[in-house]
């Protein structure tokens, strides 16, 4: 049992904020994104990224559409230093990608920073320190005062030895570790004067980073302390207001979404959610979210299959199954209720408008996945699962009462298997119970003629008794055939039937028609389906007549007619 957290954990206090705007604003445009995979990300895996597979989560970075990437602590170790230079020296770095660099706000980490950027085009030098009151008296043993000035040496620094480097354009990025943590005022009054220090202006903006580092309070809570900050900052048309959400609380994704609308600017996070303790934000999730309520992320993921595996290549971590997204399983549906509003909405959403299919909050086709995995089968399916498999792999449309037939051998064979029926096991069934189910009676074949403005049809069927040749009239094949099956003792009556096509059998053949019936008895008491497939429609109509007698034969056998010819 869980001990009494009275006395050893309290509830985050309130933002002093009564007339907060953020409430009642959306989303409008994307933020500003900045990937930290190559650097936060990286060193929270169990085994860091070698340059080869850096290097390759890097392209993917700026081929998703990244325009700031921060890839790697180069005073940390001389892995990171060779990175950046490698990046620089063998000109990986797209003209309108900006790398990004951390270094802690000491001197000699600054300096080894600044000398990994040596050359290059243009360059954010992110710069941070801890400033909650944890660190600045158990870590530090710093007052107010003297945390604020190792901030704005430290920016000082950067400053001379940017003017060292002119070749280069140089962003300042600031973060106050630990914000969420620290008192407003105090974190306003060391961002103020770090913006300052670097005489931000607009054609000069600063990044002020503001970081839940750890998550400790709810999202509002976190909304609220960047409105305040928004609100508050000098400088404001000078600096660009960034989040670097944490996600101790399992709501990292929901505080940067009302962040953004308390004032935000950019965001930075990693793919997957990847990061230390419980992760960063899931940048690929957050854009996705956006992209589900029309605004345009400006970020690809319309492969998102070939993202997420080339992730796990890199990350050697799994992507989750039920990950938002991009899981394997987050577009599949075992319910049977699911699945049939699925089945339903797709029948009824029409290309190029508002996407209203149940249960699927985004259409996967915009993220490169395929519907045929959409609907799975187990013993939790229904109807409408098994109708949908069984025309989006085989283009065989199940009428709703065969649907209902069909899915209660397809449930008792998962309940019997205690596993998922895969498409080809589906169609093993639909086969043995519909086209060739086991029976007394065998089509053999037809031949039709003309019978005083009637159809005729002769028929040769293989019997209990052995090969018989029928012959019978009506007003159409299948009326006929019934006709002439009286003579074995067979009177059926159709309830419905429908024939279709089924398309090519295979690259340059012909196409197939599939046909299916619904049975009675003479008596009306026992239903049965037929289904027949043939390159011939009369065939196939025949071959469903005849599924659907062996099934009623199997219900209650026939009695045997005069074996006469």
């Amino acid at each position: 049992m869980l001990q009494d957290p009275a006395g050893k954990y309290r509830p985050f206090p309130p933002v002093a904020l009564p007339d907060r705007q953020w409430p009642q604003r959306t989303i409008t445009q994307a933020p500003v994104w900045m990937s930290t995979d190559l650097r936060d990300g990286n060193q929270a895996l169990f085994e860091p990224m070698d340059s080869r597979r850096k290097l390759q989560m890097f392209h993917m970075l700026c081929d998703i559409g990244f325009k700031e990437i921060e890839v790697a602590f180069p005073s940390a170790s001389q892995t990171d230093f060779d990175f950046v230079r490698t990046l620089i020296e063998d000109d990986h770095i797209p003209p309108d990608v900006t790398i990004e660099v951390l270094t802690q706000a000491r001197e000699p980490l600054i300096r080894r920073t600044m000398e990994s950027l040596r050359g290059a085009r243009r360059a954010i030098v992110h710069v941070y320190n801890a400033t909650s009151r944890p660190f600045r008296e158990f870590v530090f043993g710093m007052s107010r005062a003297e945390v604020v000035h190792m901030a704005v040496s430290a920016v000082q620094l950067i400053k001379v030895l940017a003017e060292e480097q002119p070749e280069t354009e140089w962003v300042l990025e600031y973060s106050p570790e630990t914000f969420t943590a620290t008192e407003l005022d105090f974190a306003l009054e060391i961002c103020n004067a770090v913006s300052a220090a670097w005489d931000a202006r607009p054609e000069r903006k600063i990044i002020l980073n503001l970081p839940t580092t750890v998550e400790i309070a709810t999202p509002n809570v976190y909304a609220d302390q960047i409105e305040w900050m928004h609100r508050h900052l000098e400088r404001r048309d000078s600096v660009i207001l960034s989040l670097h959400p944490h996600n101790d609380r399992g709501t990292a994704v929901a505080a940067a979404e009302l962040a953004l609308m308390a004032g935000a600017d950019r965001v930075e996070g990693c793919l997957f959610g990847n990061g230390e303790r419980t992760g960063n934000v899931d940048l690929l999730t957050l854009a996705l979210n956006l992209h589900t309520q029309g605004v345009a992320p400006g970020l690809d993921f319309s492969d998102i299959n070939a993202i997420a595996r080339s992730y796990e290549q890199c990350t050697q971590l799994p992507v989750p199954p039920r990950h938002p997204y991009a899981g394997d399983l987050v577009f599949t549906a075992f319910s049977g209720s699911h699945q049939d509003a699925i089945h339903k909405g797709f029948a009824r959403q029409a290309p190029d408008t508002l996407w209203e299919v149940p249960y699927l909050p985004i259409d996967p086709a915009d993220l490169g996945r395929s519907y045929d995995s959409i609907i799975r089968i187990n013993s939790q399916s229904g109807k409408g699962g098994v109708a949908y498999l069984m025309e989006s792999e085989f283009g065989i449309r199940l009428p709703r009462r065969l649907q209902v037939d069909f899915s209660r051998i397809v449930q008792a064979h998962s309940d019997r298997h205690g596993s998922e029926v895969d498409a080809a096991t589906l169609w093993a069934l639909f086969t043995e119970h519909y086209l060739e189910p086991a029976g007394p009676f065998r089509f053999g074949s037809h031949q039709l003629f003309d019978h005083e403005g009637s159809q005729g049809i002769r028929l040769t069927v293989e019997t209990p008794a052995g090969l018989r040749s029928l012959a019978g009239t009506g007003n159409g094949p299948i009326d006929a055939a019934i006709h002439a099956l009286n003579a074995l003792g067979i009177h059926a009556q159709v309830r419905s039937f429908e024939e279709r096509s089924l398309g090519p059998s295979g690259e340059g053949g012909n196409a197939r028609a599939y046909a299916l019936i619904e049975l009675a008895d003479e008596q009306g008491e026992a239903e049965a389906f037929g289904a027949g497939i043939d390159g011939n429609i009369v065939t196939a109509s025949l071959k469903a007549l005849f599924s659907g007698i062996n099934r009623l034969a199997a219900m209650h056998p026939p009695q045997q007619a005069s074996q006469a010819a």
